[in-house]
């Protein structure tokens, strides 16, 4: 569980910080090229290179979700042992009034 929390803050630090950082390197003329370009061309590529960055990331933090093992997340055997019990047993008489009562109710 934990290992699954520290992804997910990872990835959600990651989130916040790449398209501040590219924001900020565009904003300053910290990338070879920026300087150049008019301030409207600017401030596109650097929100879509923004943008990019955080799909980036998403897509990432799905494909790590994805190559995790499956037969990690396994039930409790003693809990599916009480539900499969559970709706085995047949209804005793005073459920069945009860029930049959409400659906009169709800007529």
């Amino acid at each position: 569980m934990a290992d699954v929390v520290r992804k997910f803050f990872t990835a959600s630090m990651l989130m916040w910080i790449a398209p501040i950082l590219i924001l900020y390197g565009f904003n300053n003329n910290l990338f070879p090229g920026s300087s150049q370009l008019s301030s409207h061309s600017l401030t596109i590529l650097s929100g879509l290179l923004a943008v990019v960055s955080v799909n980036i990331v998403i897509a990432f933090y799905i494909y790590m979700a994805m190559k995790e093992p499956s037969n990690k997340h396994e039930p409790d055997p003693a809990f599916l042992a009480e539900a499969k019990a559970s709706i085995k047993q047949p209804l005793s008489s005073s459920e069945t009034e009860d029930s049959s009562q409400e659906r009169k109710k709800d007529e």
